[in-house]
């Protein structure tokens, strides 16, 4: 049986967003400073924080970030992901883990970014997950 905390949140989110989001945007969990080439651009990132039951439950907090030529494509991007994870990844399963519930505290907000040739929304996530059995 795999251990708590044995699924890596950040890769699977990473192929399961990339799936729902298409080829004409890029997921992944750095930037780098080919960003401005790369839009739109979806970062995730789990944060330390969150726990687990000890067992096999794992409570992930992870940042999502979307980058884009204007806050509106950012805004939209950021709420179609934010619908995306707490309607369809919550309850269900990929190759690696089985998702529990999925919160959003805050949910997707403009946040701060130096460079003024793009927009930045992000979103903070609570999600529940075990391994696949």
């Amino acid at each position: 049986m795999a251990v708590v905390g044995s699924v890596d949140i950040e890769l699977d989110l990473i192929g399961w967003l990339q799936a729902k989001a298409g080829p004409g945007v890029v997921v992944r969990d750095e930037v780098d400073n080919n960003l401005l080439n790369e839009l739109p651009t979806v970062q995730i990132q789990r944060i330390p924080a969150g726990g687990d039951d000890g067992f096999r439950l794992d409570r992930a907090l992870v940042d999502i970030d979307v980058y884009a030529d204007t806050r509106g494509n950012a805004i939209d991007l950021a709420l179609l992901i934010r619908g995306w994870l707490m309607t369809e990844l919550a309850g269900s399963q990929t190759s690696r883990a089985v998702y529990g519930r999925v919160t959003s505290s805050p949910p997707p907000a403009v946040r701060p970014y130096e460079n003024t040739g793009l927009r930045r929304v992000g979103a903070s996530y609570q999600i529940y997950s075990h391994p696949v059995s």
